[in-house]
């Protein structure tokens, strides 16, 4: 019997998301790139969309893996045991943030650490009024969905969650509708699926004034910005604000899957009682993505990649000039270059991965609320000639 390649397995038994997949054979990465099968090798701009902040395969995250899997793997369910990787870990956690954020949850994602935050929110306010923010983008689980605006994403699974409003992200007015119902305002410090929408400092803080005074608690989406990408370690120091409640994933695991939300004692001690066991996950926190997330974290401390992340990103801003690209909007490390429209963009888009087959490719993408702009978020360890020889291949794209 014939045996099949890998591309016609992967077409006949993984579920597929679209009908156009990038389909790319990647046989191994380091740093800042991906490699085919026959070798071609690409710079990924988009690490894993915010995932690899310290690259693929970053030394010091191997080998606390490997340190790791010579100890133990899954023990127990979340909470019941005292693991040392869980315990270093949020210890690390904490000590990034005010004193206030103490008390760390691990899930698995970032759309589980959501579904945790909505339910501590409701758990601790006694209320079930959640407000987002149009084109948000909180994940895909039902109670994460429920969060988005977009119908394309909900109409075909509701009933989704009742009591969700949703806000403009940057507006004033709107702050409003946060009231003495609102459980939680649930909000990313910059929109990443909207195409990289910075706000203003006054406009966060205004958030925060708001929410102190009806009670809700104020719950920021650092999925995407967290662990560096924006120039901070957070995004939101970069405001003179903080919340009660701040929610990571992605680039936390160097590349392993986990997540987490934060609070305070206070907040989080909801979830020992009525009902026990509040909130439950059996491989949330799993040792050996503790461990690499501790390694990950350290790693961009020590090596202070946040603190290089600006510097970069204004390089990626002076070397990508042309008439084709309107603007480029971000902070740090988190940028989307706007073209004319999504018809313009896919061509180059296209055109800069299929470099690969001859040189060097660049793999980048665009939104999910905005298909006229190029994503830009490559791990924070990009060095200035491989910035150069990115934005070269793109130029040439273009």
């Amino acid at each position: 019997m014939e045996s099949l390649t890998h591309r016609q397995l992967f077409f006949q038994h993984l579920a597929q998301t679209s009908d156009f997949p990038l389909a790319l054979e990647i046989d191994r990465a380091e740093g800042v790139y991906l490699y085919g099968t026959d070798e071609q090798q690409y710079i990924d701009l988009i690490s894993g969309i915010g995932v690899s902040n310290v690259g693929h395969r970053h030394p010091n995250v191997v080998g606390a893996i490997q340190q790791q899997l010579d100890k133990y793997m899954h023990l127990m369910v979340y909470g019941e045991f005292v693991q040392s990787p869980q315990v270093q870990l949020a210890h690390a956690l904490a000590q990034t943030l005010p004193s206030t954020l103490s008390n760390v949850y691990f899930t698995n994602s970032g759309t589980e650490a959501i579904e945790g935050a909505m339910k501590l929110a409701k758990r601790y306010t006694g209320r079930t009024e959640l407000i987002s923010c149009f084109n948000s983008y909180h994940g895909s689980t039902q109670g994460a969905l429920s969060l988005g605006s977009s119908e394309d994403f909900k109409r075909n699974y509701r009933p989704l969650l009742p009591d969700i409003r949703h806000i403009q992200h940057g507006n004033h007015e709107d702050l409003e509708l946060i009231t003495s119902r609102t459980a939680a305002v649930i909000m990313e410090v910059i929109q990443g699926e909207a195409g990289v929408r910075v706000p203003e400092t006054a406009y966060l803080q205004a958030v925060r004034r708001r929410c102190s005074d009806v009670g809700a608690l104020l719950i920021f989406d650092e999925i995407q910005t967290g662990f560096g990408r924006t120039g901070t370690f957070w995004a939101f120091e970069g405001y003179g604000v903080v919340p009660d409640v701040v929610v990571c994933a992605k680039g936390m695991g160097g590349g392993m899957p986990i997540g987490a939300f934060i609070s305070s004692p206070a907040v989080m001690g909801v979830f020992r009682n009525n009902p026990l066991l509040g909130h439950i996950t059996t491989f949330g926190g799993h040792p050996v993505s503790c461990a690499a997330s501790l390694a990950t974290l350290q790693t961009i401390q020590e090596e202070h990649l946040h603190e290089a992340a600006e510097a970069k990103g204004q390089l990626f801003r002076q070397l990508l000039v042309h008439p084709a690209i309107k603007n480029i909007r971000g902070k740090g490390l988190m940028l989307a270059a706007e073209f004319e429209s999504f018809e313009i963009l896919k061509p180059i888009i296209d055109r800069a991965i299929d470099r690969g087959q001859a040189g060097c490719g660049v793999i980048t993408d665009w939104f999910l609320f905005c298909n006229n702009s190029m994503r830009i978020a490559p791990p924070l360890i990009i060095t200035e000639p491989q910035i150069r020889q990115a934005c070269a291949v793109i130029l040439e794209a273009i």
